[in-house]
C-alpha cells in the first residue's frame, strides 16, 4: 500500500511541475535587441510606420525623407528621431496622430542609435 501512495505522490509531482515559454502560454514575442541591424528591423520599422507620409517626395513629411538612409542616420544621431517616436515633450510625436510605437520596436531604435546609426 505504501509503494502506491509514493508511486501517486510521485506522479503527481511531476505532473503538476512542468515548463512553457511566456511565447507559448500568452503569444507574447520577445523584444530581440542584440544585433539591431537597419537592413533588417530599421527598415521594416521605418516601411511599416513613416514611408507613407516620410518617403516618396516627402511633401506632407516635413521634407523629411526616411527612406533614405543618409536622412535617417542625421536625425537619429541629433536626438530629433528617437524623441519624435518617444513622444518627447517639445518634438513632433511621431506617428503623426497615432500612438506611440510598441517598446519593442523603440528599443530596437534605440539600440540601432546607440550602436552609431549604421547602414548595416
Amino acid at each position: 500500500m505504501k509503494i502506491y501512495v509514493l508511486l501517486i505522490v510521485t506522479v503527481l509531482c511531476f505532473a503538476s511541475c512542468y515548463y512553457n515559454s511566456e511565447e507559448g502560454l500568452y503569444g507574447i514575442v520577445p523584444c530581440d535587441t542584440t544585433d539591431v541591424r537597419y537592413s533588417k528591423q530599421i527598415t521594416d520599422i521605418i516601411s511599416a510606420n513613416c514611408l507613407v507620409c516620410h518617403g516618396g517626395d516627402a511633401s506632407n513629411g516635413g521634407g523629411n525623407k526616411l527612406g533614405e538612409y543618409n536622412v535617417l542616420k542625421t536625425l537619429a544621431l541629433s536626438g530629433h528621431l528617437l524623441a519624435s517616436v518617444t513622444h518627447e515633450p517639445g518634438h513632433q510625436p511621431m506617428p503623426k496622430n497615432a500612438a506611440k510605437l510598441p517598446d519593442c520596436e523603440i528599443a530596437q531604435i534605440r539600440t540601432w542609435i546607440r550602436n552609431g546609426a549604421l547602414a548595416n
